[in-house]
């Protein structure tokens, strides 16, 4: 649903829907878009569309070339942003306010959720990492790719927030506002800059990308299953997954609208107040990624042979005997740790 949104966004910034419009414009058509359900369908089902044909397809043929040349793009936009902010008049409040740390309001809670975030955008704990790994040339050396993947994601979202926060701050929105956000504020910085038409659609299409991989990475662990153990073909299972999902996609659809007061699950103290959209968001995040984390873990840590494992992942000697510790006890409790608390 939210790659629909981005979708949506791409038209309305290529038109020119941005240009002059002050934050309280901004903030209600966003807030039109989540009210329609039907205009959230629709483009719910562009998005699945277009992840079962890329999937059914194959991941190889074509997505590669486009991401490589794609992702360093919003990259450099990204950093685009980050100049354009400056500019705003809040930058330094916002760099004090993502780098100036107060330990005095660093609690358990907070390594918590950190560690749960970390995981997510990661995507640690769901088939992503073994879909992609499976596609990795013998040659590529795992331990190192980890953690360049660790450093550009940690920098991307530093770049992100350094764009975004200086345009919250200077609009008077508020910093804690969710997934919408990037909705509100970006939209209304490009609508004030010079070229903002061509800078947003160009930052939307490429947001729009980074939904895609996503996505496709999460279907890409189904459809192999299906083929090799139940004999499907590529094309029918990439088309049956996806509309589950498709299908599972319509309450989050409509938790923002026509059933923004259903609570499936409200008779549970726990889980009072939450609709679909929340629910599934909780269950993903807080329930079936860290046992996801932990299983793997295990497996990973005390099923696989070390030998395999060794010269698969690029580590020798010392940092190998170190890295099988974190894997075997460390890793299994910290997960366990942050999967208990959440459901306190």
């Amino acid at each position: 649903m939210i790659g629909g949104w981005a979708l949506v966004y791409i038209g309305k910034a290529a038109i020119g829907t941005f240009v002059g419009a002050d934050a309280e414009a901004v903030g209600s058509q966003f807030n039109d878009l989540l009210a329609n359900p039907w205009e959230l369908l629709f483009w719910h089902t562009v998005f699945m569309g277009i992840v079962v044909f890329i999937v059914g397809r194959g991941i190889r043929s074509g997505l590669e070339k486009a991401v490589n040349m794609l992702m360093p793009l919003l990259f450099l936009l990204l950093i685009v942003m980050v100049f354009y902010a400056m500019s705003s008049g809040s930058f330094g409040r916002a760099v004090n306010f993502m780098f100036s740390p107060d330990f005095s309001r660093l609690t358990t809670e907070g390594v918590l959720v950190a560690l749960g975030h970390a995981a997510f955008t990661l995507s640690i704990g769901i088939g992503v990492l073994m879909a992609y790994g499976s596609y990795l040339p013998k040659n590529i050396n795992i331990a190192k790719t980890a953690m360049t993947i660790a450093v550009l994601d940690t920098s991307v979202a530093l770049l992100a927030g350094l764009a975004i926060f200086p345009l919250v701050f200077a609009n008077g929105l508020e910093a804690g506002a969710g997934p919408g956000l990037i909705f509100v504020t970006l939209p209304l910085a490009f609508g004030q800059m010079g070229g903002g038409i061509v800078f947003g659609a160009i930052f939307f299409a490429l947001l729009l990308v980074a939904a895609i991989t996503s996505a496709i990475s999460m279907l890409e662990p189904v459809v192999e299953w299906l083929e090799e153990h139940k004999g499907a073909s590529r094309v029918k299972s990439a088309v049956g997954g996806g509309f589950a999902v498709w299908v599972i996609g319509i309450g989050t659809v409509l938790s923002f609208n026509l059933w923004s007061d259903v609570h499936p699950l409200g008779f549970i103290g726990f889980f009072e107040g939450k609709t679909v959209f929340d629910l599934l968001d909780f269950l993903v995040s807080n329930v079936m990624m860290p046992l996801g984390g932990l299983a793997i873990a295990l497996f990973a840590g005390w099923a696989i042979r070390r030998e395999g494992l060794a010269e698969d992942i690029g580590l020798q000697g010392s940092a190998f005997k170190a890295f099988m510790v974190i894997l075997k006890y460390v890793t299994p409790a910290g997960i366990a740790i942050v999967f208990l608390y959440n459901l306190a």
